[in-house]
């Protein structure tokens, strides 16, 4: 050990650089059926304590559970979106273990046989300015039903108990040891939630625990074959929390390291208001589940035909799209990757393209004008007022020269927001927005603004060409913004 032990705090970036970090995680995501996953209870998130139960949720004597469908559909559904092999015939397991808000003393999951192996999932991030793409490997997905919830009260002496989550459909992905950093880490979980939302499947909401992840991280030297030893990180519902907390648990690691103490595996916890992990139990040994196949549940067979039609169903995917953009839209990769950042962007600005031929201009609208409002606004493009086609007219209009851009974004834009139904065209023409082009008109107001600053025009004469702004934007005051840019450009030069 050092003579002086390094603290956290002390690491320096130059010191994990000579450590490698390898992160798996375990990603749960609850499904949106309309019931749990064995039972005909309601799946229905933000109802009171208890009322989404019946006698299977509290596992009454003598129940029996049924598999639900539409939650194994749903994960073939992202079995074959994240490229996996799909499994023909499955089993439930239980795995056997105690705690208060599980109420059948066991939980119904896939041990041996998942439903969907091995695949994997694309990624880009951006990393010292550049793009990076990498493919995190999965192990596998399988099915398993959620736990209740305790629910501790401001004492500390009481623990209640609420069971409607219980028995909710969930997907658990299970990573390789693929990722390298948290930059890697949040781009990963951020693609997994914007294919479930593609998908249909989850709302992804990490914020009510529709996503959460459990986080496994270790140290090694760099260029070292063997992996360290692991900690896990559990329940991290937030991206943002799940960076901060890997970044604080690879300078522990790197500082416990550096004073020759060993890495102890054992289950953390993330404490948001001081930004550090803080240790829940050791695992001195591998958990003994237990786990045996669910003598209540037949296995389940997924024919062809089932298959194919699950296959035939599938909505265009996130990378899909990012590529059709590009080559048919002629749009660049980075505003692809923005476009399709939702399903429903995605769908809009395709509408928009399909009634104009300047799609690099509605793309431009949706990633400023459109966006700004939408994030101003707390919203998302679902509820945006104006419709795809009027959206188009206002492209149109301002690509054919009718308005400038200015007058487009600035005046009639906020106008289109707040009467969604009138056409462009005619709030241009309304407020005689209209862009000028009648040369006769236009050249009495050059002469106008000449004529007022011929201190301005002398020096402009004597070379300071950068006065031509000023002159332009004279102009276009006196027409109230009316005035063809381009014409007043020419007018000016000629008259100077």
């Amino acid at each position: 050990m050092s003579q002086t032990a390094i603290h956290p705090a002390d690491v320096t970036d130059e010191l994990l650089a000579t450590y490698e970090t390898v992160i798996g995680l375990e990603v749960h995501c609850q499904l949106l059926t309309e019931s749990k996953l064995f039972t005909r209870d309601f799946n229905i998130f933000g109802t009171e304590p208890n009322t989404n139960i019946g006698p299977l949720t509290i596992a009454l004597p003598g129940t029996l559970p049924k598999v639900n469908k539409k939650a194994v559909e749903y994960a073939i559904r992202l079995g074959i979106a994240c490229g996996c092999s799909i499994s023909k015939r499955t089993i439930f397991d239980r795995k056997n273990y105690f705690y208060p808000d599980l109420p059948k003393g066991y939980q119904i999951s896939q041990d041996k046989k998942p439903i969907c192996d091995q695949g994997g999932v694309n990624i880009s991030f951006k990393h010292d300015g550049k793009f990076i793409e990498k493919t995190i490997r999965f192990h596998h997905i399988h099915l398993e039903e959620d736990a209740g919830k305790s629910v501790h009260d401001g004492s500390h002496t009481e623990t209640m108990l609420d069971y409607n989550r219980a028995g909710t459909p969930l997907v658990e992905m299970v990573s390789e040891p693929d990722l390298r950093s948290a930059e890697e880490t949040g781009a990963f979980v951020t693609e997994i939630r914007r294919l479930v939302r593609y998908l249909g499947i989850s709302d992804g909401n990490m914020e009510e625990g529709s996503l959460r992840a459990d986080v496994n991280v270790s140290l090694r030297k760099k260029g070292a074959a063997e992996y360290g030893t692991k900690v896990e990180i559990k329940n991290m519902n937030s991206i943002r929390n799940m960076m901060r907390a890997i970044a604080f648990e690879e300078k522990r690691q790197a500082a416990m390291l550096e004073n020759g103490e060993a890495i102890q595996q054992e289950t953390r916890m993330f404490d948001v208001e001081t930004g550090q992990t803080y240790g829940m139990r050791v695992k001195e040994t591998m958990n003994d589940y237990r786990y045996f196949p669910d003598p209540d549940l037949s296995p389940v067979v997924v024919s062809d035909e089932w298959l194919e039609s699950i296959k035939s169903s599938m909505p265009a995917l996130p990378h899909e799209l990012r590529e059709k953009f590009v080559k048919q839209y002629g749009i660049p990769a980075y505003d692809a990757a923005v476009l399709t950042d939702t399903r429903e962007l995605a769908e809009y600005f395709e509408a928009v393209c399909a009634k104009t031929t300047h799609f690099k201009t509605v793309s431009n609208w949706l990633m400023g004008p459109v966006k700004s409002y939408l994030n101003d606004h707390h919203g998302d493009i679902a509820h945006f007022p104006i419709s795809a086609g009027n959206l188009a007219a206002l492209v149109e209009l301002n690509e054919s020269g009718a308005v400038s851009h200015s007058v487009a974004a600035q005046k009639v834009f906020p106008v289109m927001l707040a009467e969604p139904n009138r056409q462009p065209s005619e709030i241009a023409a309304s407020n005689n927005w209209l862009q000028n082009s009648n040369t006769n008109e236009l050249e009495t107001l050059v002469d106008e603004v000449i004529s007022a600053m011929p201190d301005k025009v002398e020096a402009y004469k004597k070379g300071k060409k950068g006065l031509m702004g000023l002159f332009v934007g004279e102009v276009m005051k006196k027409s109230n913004g009316a005035a063809d840019p381009k014409l007043v450009n020419q007018l000016l030069a000629q008259k100077l």
